[in-house]
């Protein structure tokens, strides 16, 4: 039997058509650039749920440091209207202790007795009312600041600086940081000018919030 020659075209015998075939290496390299566009596609997806979470992040606890502020408040505050109550009946003691002369007081030894417990209740009071915020403004001999004081009448003095408070009706009281109630003044007038206070010098915050809730 003759030998027959190999078949170069046969695909057994690596002849031509086991070549490449350029259309498989197109549809490879078409699946290759939808793959690649499907993950670039993804990564920007991933980025912006990235994004919305992080802004969401930032809303919750932008929130929630609201929510610890306003209770901060509400706790500072609460006992505003309950604290101008208790600083009215403190003014009664002040009015007991003014109404006694002092030389009245050193010849009553029953009257100075008397004077001394009245004080020292007073004094105990603002002790107290000190360990809740509460104080009560040195208004004499300074600046009158509208912020901080009610000036109920000028007070003709050519020895004190207009503008200086030479006489206290009513003390004032500050709750933390805001006024609670303010001092009933006189102000000196006619004196000599005050110099001009720095930029920013003497703002407070506003007056204790009236709607706060009771303690």
């Amino acid at each position: 039997m003759a030998n027959t020659p190999p078949n170069d075209s046969d695909p057994k015998r690596g002849g031509p058509t086991a070549a490449a075939d350029p259309g498989a290496q197109g549809s490879d390299q078409e699946g290759a650039r939808t793959v690649h566009d499907v993950i670039a596609a993804l990564q920007v997806e991933a980025a912006d749920f990235k994004d919305k979470w992080l802004r969401a992040h930032a809303e919750v606890e932008n929130v929630r440091k609201r929510a610890e502020r306003e209770k901060e408040e509400t706790a500072k505050y609460a006992v505003t209207r309950l604290a101008r109550d208790i600083i009215g009946v403190g003014d009664n003691f002040q009015r007991a202790i003014n109404a006694v002369p002092s030389d009245a007081a050193e010849n009553d030894p029953a009257l100075k007795s008397f004077l001394e417990g009245v004080t020292l209740t007073e004094r105990e009071l603002l002790n107290v009312l000190e360990r809740h915020g509460i104080k009560r403004q040195q208004a004499m001999n300074e600046p009158f600041n509208p912020h901080l004081h009610q000036a109920v009448m000028e007070i003709p003095r050519s020895d004190v600086p207009e503008g200086i408070i030479v006489q206290v009706f009513q003390p004032g009281f500050m709750i933390e940081d805001r006024v609670l109630r303010p001092a009933m003044v006189g102000v000196a007038k006619g004196g000599p000018k005050l110099p001009a206070a720095p930029d920013g010098a003497g703002s407070v915050p506003p007056p204790a919030n009236e709607n706060a809730p009771p303690g």
